[in-house]
């Protein structure tokens, strides 16, 4: 009885077989460059991501440390000459004598209607407490900006007071790390109404009484 003839098994030419194991060298780089690619656009794609979220970081870490600062809607801006009873210590803002003060350091208190003519014009003022050691005093001269007035005052709230028109914020001292938050945020005076103008101009005594100088309308 004859038996069926199975075929032997069938194996690629030798030829196939090379050009094979030379294709799969060729493939891996660019397969590489592939993914090379991929992270780029990948990368590209996150960055802004990343960007913007650092960048809430330090937005959040801003609002924290301010997160003490107290606002108000100041719409009283009338001059005047006789005594005005603040609702803030120091005054925020409010009516105001139609003298400011000159910016710059003083060592005495000074009179709170020029005072608030000055936050009108966009200045930072900084009171103190009238104890504190002259180093620390220097510390906040130092700070102070070129739009700004500095003065002691008696029964402050805190040791140190910084106020712009309508912002305000009690220190915990001269060493502060808020005071330059503060200044970086609100020291450009964009709270005030008369934005632009500025202490320069005004009289240099304390209590604003010299005639002719620093008025305006």
């Amino acid at each position: 009885m004859a038996h069926p003839v199975l075929p032997e098994d069938e194996s690629p030419p030798a030829g196939a077989t090379a050009a094979v194991d030379e294709a799969r060298p060729r493939r891996l780089p660019l397969l590489l460059a592939g993914v090379a690619a991929a992270l780029v656009m990948g990368a590209a794609l996150v960055a802004p991501l990343v960007d913007r979220a650092l960048r809430g970081d330090e937005q959040a870490r801003r609002a924290l440390d301010l997160r003490l600062v107290q606002t108000w809607e100041v719409t009283d801006r009338a001059h005047t000459t006789g005594d005005v009873t603040y609702p803030q210590d120091p005054p925020a803002g409010g009516a105001h004598h139609p003298v400011w003060l000159a910016c710059g350091v003083y060592d005495e208190p000074v009179r709170d209607e020029n005072a608030v003519h000055d936050l009108e014009h966009g200045s930072v003022w900084i009171t103190h407490d009238p104890d504190l050691p002259a180093d620390d005093l220097q510390r906040l001269a130092e700070q102070l900006p070129d739009n700004g007035i500095m003065s002691p005052r008696d029964g402050l709230p805190s040791p140190v007071v910084v106020t712009v028109w309508g912002a305000q914020l009690r220190l915990d001292g001269a060493d502060d790390a808020r005071l330059g938050l503060f200044l970086e945020e609100y020291g450009d005076g964009h709270t005030a109404p008369e934005l632009g103008v500025s202490c320069r101009g005004g009289t240099p005594d304390p209590q604003g009484e010299l005639p002719g100088q620093g008025t305006n309308a």
